[in-house]
Order: C-alpha cells, then sequence, then structure tokens
C-alpha cells in the first residue's frame, strides 16, 4: 500500500472513530478508557515520523483530496478531548488517580512552553480555552504564583474546572469564568495571554487583542502545522502593523508548537 493509501485509510478510520465517541453522551464515558485510548493512538499517529515524513511529501492534489477529512478530524478530535478533559475532572473528583499517554504530553509541552515566557507574582496571565482540567493555571501558579484567568465557551467546562482547582489549587490565584474576551474587564491589565490549540478562532481573537492590550504584552499561541494540523488549528499570518512573530518553538515529541507574538 503507498503513503498516500495508508494515511487515508488512517485518517478515515480515527475519523469513524471520533465521529462515533463525539455523538455519545458524555455520561457515557464516565467508567470508559475507550476515548482515552483513541486519543492516545490518534497523538501516537500524530507524532510518529514515518507519518510526519509521508504527510509531507504528499502530492499537491493528494493533499488536497485529504483536506476534507483532514478539517473534519481537527474539529471532532477536539471535541473528544474536551470530553476527555471533562472525563479526567470527573475521576479526580472521584478519587481516581488519572494518567494518560496525551495528559503526560501536554503537561511536558506546558513546563517546555513557559521556559520561553518571563513570569513571576507580578505576572497577570489570560488563558483563552482553558476547558475542564485546566492544567496550564495550576502549572502556572503553582510555579511562579501569577495571577492567571482562564475563559471559556463551554460553561459545563468552567464548573468543572472549578471543583479541580479548589481540590488540586487551593490558595492559588486562579479564576474561571464562562466569558467572552469583549466581556472582560481590565483587560488591558494582563501581561501574558495563552491560546489553546484548540480554539478555532484563535488568530480573529488576536486581532481583536491588539487595540485592548498594552504595549508589552506577550502571545503564546499553541498550534500545529503539517500533520499536526489534524489536532490543532494551523498558525496564521497576522498584520505586521499589530503583531510580530518574536519566535516559534517546535517540539517534535509534543502534539502542538508554539508561536509568540508581541506588539512593533
Amino acid at each position: 500500500m503507498d503513503a498516500y493509501l495508508r494515511l487515508r485509510r488512517s485518517l478515515t478510520d480515527f475519523l469513524e472513530k471520533f465521529s462515533s465517541l463525539a455523538t455519545s453522551s458524555p455520561d457515557s464515558f464516565r467508567g470508559s478508557s475507550e476515548l482515552e485510548r483513541v486519543i492516545d493512538d490518534y497523538s501516537r499517529f500524530i507524532l510518529e515520523e514515518r507519518n510526519r515524513t509521508e504527510w509531507g511529501q504528499l502530492e499537491p492534489h493528494q493533499a488536497a483530496e485529504l483536506s476534507p477529512v483532514a478539517d473534519e478530524l481537527r474539529e471532532t478530535s477536539a471535541l473528544c478531548v474536551a470530553m476527555m478533559e471533562k472525563h479526567r475532572a470527573w475521576k479526580l473528583l472521584g478519587g481516581e488517580e488519572d494518567h494518560t499517554e496525551y495528559f503526560d504530553n501536554i503537561e511536558a509541552g506546558i513546563q517546555e512552553e513557559f521556559g520561553r515566557f518571563y513570569l513571576d507574582s507580578d505576572s497577570k496571565v489570560l488563558l483563552v480555552g482553558s476547558g475542564a482540567f485546566p492544567m496550564t493555571p495550576l502549572y502556572i501558579a503553582r510555579r511562579t504564583g501569577a495571577e492567571v484567568l482562564g475563559i471559556d465557551i463551554d460553561q459545563d467546562a468552567i464548573e468543572l474546572g472549578r471543583k479541580v482547582i479548589a481540590r488540586l489549587g487551593g490558595g492559588l490565584r486562579i479564576r474561571l469564568e464562562n466569558r467572552f474576551l469583549e466581556q472582560l474587564e481590565g483587560i488591558g491589565e494582563f501581561t501574558h495571554i495563552i491560546f489553546s490549540s484548540t480554539v478555532a478562532l484563535k488568530y480573529e481573537l488576536l486581532d481583536q487583542l491588539h487595540s485592548l492590550t498594552k504595549a508589552n504584552v506577550a502571545v503564546a499561541m499553541r498550534f500545529g502545522n503539517d500533520l499536526k494540523s489534524l489536532f490543532n488549528y494551523p498558525m496564521q499570518e497576522t498584520d505586521p502593523r499589530k503583531w510580530q512573530l518574536a519566535d516559534v518553538v517546535l517540539h517534535p515529541d509534543q502534539v502542538f508548537d508554539i508561536a509568540y507574538y508581541k506588539k512593533p
């Protein structure tokens, strides 16, 4: 089987699995490992060097043929990750420990990400897309003492996330809110802004933030190009009059990469 057919078959198989999982009731996964297994398999597929190489060698017409499947995969896998975060939160609140390859990979990415950010107890951090298991706010607040606000459009995720913070982050300066950017008060006070990789409109939001934020604000945009775009929304061009790309950090062993932006 040639590379194109093998990739197409793999993508179609994953799409069928994610589509089935995404339309199931979240409650059905409280005692199930199927969701975690599929996401772990998908993470390994995206990080496998052979797959990355073959994806990069696709002919333009082959890439175009796979594009609709890739777009649908990105959306359905993001829905399933959101469900798995809720599953992890339920397990924690029920007294169970939970480790998956996907979450271990994400946590490793968070640790490397903040080697490029200077954060201290005076920093004010905004995370766009905090999810039901807010690993990033917990990591930042524990390590630096910074004040962190996480926002998400999913009210259920916010409610679960608050319970996780209460369990794991008592005394830390973390807030979670079910709000849109334009609803935030004091947005100009944030020193650092982080966008989760599965936020579909993150570059539109970045453009919106230009007029609302201070001159020296630092932005970290999690993204995924090429094969990683099957799991993350890819990097886009920005208006250079508003945002300049300061650095790009590629992590071959992690499911997302990071672009850093600053104002000119």
